[in-house]
C-alpha cells in the first residue's frame, strides 16, 4: 500500500487508463489542481504545468477517452468550464462555458466516444452541458431537469443505442433517454437525497439495474430503471455512500464496491453481504472517491482518494 500527495487538500475524483496495466496512468481531481501518475499511483505530479498557472486552480471531475491508449484525450472540469488535452495532459486548451461561469462538478464520455465525440458535465448551480464535437462546443441541456445541483451523472454502457443517462442531484434523481436533451424526475423518495453517487448495470439496457448512494440514508437499488427502490446492505451501509463501482462481469459475479464513510466494502453476491477490504481501515472517515482499474480481482490495483488530499494506491 502506498500514500501520496499528503498534504492538506481534498481529492475530489479519480480516473485511470483503460490501459492502466500496461501504461500505469491515473489521474486525481484535487482542489489545487489535475494531477498525474505514470507509475500506477506511486509518484504524481501536476498536470498544469504548461498553463504557467500563479493560483491552484480548482479542479473537481476529470474523464479519459475509453481510447486514451490513442488519442491520449483526457477532460477535466474546472471553475469556468472544461480543459482539454489530446497528448495525456501534457498540453491543454482552456474551453469557456457561458457566463456566468459554472463550477464543473462531474464528467462522463460516450462510450462510442471515438465515432460520436459526446460527452457531458454536471455543474454545481447550472444543470449539464453536453458536447458532440469532443468539447469543442458546448450547450446548455436543462429541459425537465428542475434540480440544477449536480452532484454525479453516470451513462449507460449502451449509449448509442438507448441513450440513457442518470444524474444525482440534492433533491433525488433524474433520467435522460434521449441523451440529455430532455430529463425526467425518477421516482426516488426525497427523504433519501441527496444522491452521492450513482452504478448503472453494465447490461442495463436489459435488466434496468442501477444503484444510488446517498449521503445519510445508506445504498438502494432499482431494477426497473428507478421506478422502484429497494434498501440494500442497511447493517453494514448505514449513512453515506461517498462511490459505487460495479464489476465489468456484473450481474455474473454479483460484485458491488461501495466506499461508505469509514470503509471500503465489497459485495459478491449483489448486496445481500458485504465484507470490508482492510487495507483501508487506516484511512478510515477521510476515503471519499475511489477507481479500481484492473478490476476486482485480489491483486487488482485501487485507488482511493482522501478527504484531506493524499491518495492511496492498494
Amino acid at each position: 500500500m502506498n500514500t501520496a500527495i499528503p498534504n492538506s487538500d481534498i481529492t475530489y475524483a479519480l480516473v485511470a487508463s483503460p490501459n492502466f496495466a500496461q501504461d500505469g496512468i491515473c489521474f486525481a481531481a484535487r482542489r489545487s489542481g489535475l494531477y498525474r501518475s505514470v507509475d500506477g499511483g506511486k509518484t504524481w505530479n501536476m498536470a498544469y504545468e504548461s498553463l504557467n498557472l500563479t493560483t491552484p486552480l480548482l479542479t473537481m471531475s476529470v474523464a479519459v477517452s475509453p481510447n486514451f491508449a490513442s488519442d491520449r484525450t483526457v477532460f477535466s472540469g474546472v471553475a469556468g468550464g472544461i480543459l482539454r488535452s489530446f497528448d495525456g495532459g501534457e498540453t491543454w486548451d482552456v474551453i469557456h462555458f457561458p457566463s456566468p461561469p459554472p463550477l464543473v462538478s462531474a464528467l462522463v464520455i460516450s462510450p462510442d466516444y471515438d465515432r460520436d465525440g459526446v460527452l457531458l458535465a454536471g455543474t454545481v448551480e447550472d444543470g449539464i452541458f453536453s458536447s458532440s464535437n469532443r468539447g469543442g462546443n458546448w450547450t446548455t441541456w436543462n429541459f425537465g431537469l428542475l434540480d440544477l445541483n449536480i452532484i454525479c451523472l453516470t451513462i449507460s454502457k449502451d449509449y448509442s443505442e438507448d441513450e440513457t443517462l442518470f444524474a444525482g442531484v440534492d433533491s433525488g434523481i433524474f433520467r435522460s433517454t434521449n441523451g440529455g436533451r430532455a430529463w425526467r424526475e425518477v421516482d426516488f423518495p426525497i427523504e433519501l437525497a441527496p444522491v452521492l453517487s450513482l452504478a448503472l448495470s453494465p447490461n442495463y439496457r436489459t435488466d434496468g439495474t442501477l444503484f444510488a448512494g446517498t449521503e445519510s440514508q445508506g445504498l438502494y437499488r432499482s431494477k426497473d430503471s428507478g421506478r422502484h427502490w429497494i434498501r440494500i446492505g442497511e447493517e453494514d451501509i448505514p449513512d453515506t455512500v461517498n462511490a459505487l463501482l460495479l464489476s465489468q462481469e456484473y450481474p455474473d459475479n454479483g460484485e458491488i464496491l461501495a466506499l461508505i464513510q469509514d470503509k471500503l466494502l465489497l459485495s459478491s453476491d449483489n448486496g445481500q453481504s458485504w465484507s470490508e477490504l482492510k487495507a483501508g481501515a487506516a484511512h478510515a472517515e477521510n476515503m471519499v472517491c475511489l477507481a479500481a482499474p484492473q478490476g476486482f480481482d485480489r491483486n487488482a490495483t485501487l485507488l482511493i482518494g482522501l478527504a484531506e488530499g493524499g491518495i492511496v494506491t492498494i
